[in-house]
């Protein structure tokens, strides 16, 4: 049972907030927060030991840092960072510089093909549903939770979680 709520909780928090981010441009504090704690709940279930658990959390807060500072020259949106920092509290240091790297090219190319999207007008009916008319206003941003997810669906599979959901079902 938790095994597969371990397939799912981390994933299904970082497609929500990607969708969130496209239809509304925020990403609510509310799904960093249950990143934060439902980290916890799988660090205390696996036994991960007390420097470890340090040791990710210290990750999170070297993410935060710098995306607060992105954030501070407007250059990343406040969910953006928070997003980025959480899912790097999953991460930790094995990971996070992967995901900072493929979340960095997936939101390049992301921006690349929105500004394209954006030179080219809106059939009538397509402008008139909100999200759509918001996402190609050159006034607003670019939904960069779209690339922070799907670059996290990309490192999750590779990390300790999920190799000890696959040597779990291994077992006989």
């Amino acid at each position: 049972m938790l095994d597969t709520l371990l397939i799912l909780f981390f994933p299904f928090f970082m497609i929500f907030a990607a969708a969130s981010d496209l239809v509304s441009m925020q990403i609510s504090n509310k799904i960093s927060l249950a990143l934060m704690a439902g980290f916890m709940v799988f660090a205390v279930w696996m036994e991960m030991d007390l420097v470890t658990i340090g040791w990710h959390w210290a990750m999170f807060g070297i993410v935060l840092l710098v995306s607060f500072t992105l954030f501070a020259f407007n250059i990343v949106g406040g969910g953006d960072a928070k997003l980025a920092a959480s899912a790097s509290l999953w991460f930790g240091w094995e990971y996070t510089a992967d995901y900072v790297l493929l979340f960095g090219y997936l939101g390049g190319l992301m921006a690349l093909v929105i500004l394209q999207l954006r030179a080219v007008p809106l059939p009538e009916r397509v402008a008139e549903v909100p999200w759509i008319a918001r996402l190609h206003s050159a006034k607003s941003g670019v939904p960069y939770g779209i690339a922070l997810g799907a670059a996290a669906l990309l490192v999750y599979p590779q990390t300790d979680w999920m190799q000890h959901v696959f040597q779990t079902a291994r077992m006989p």
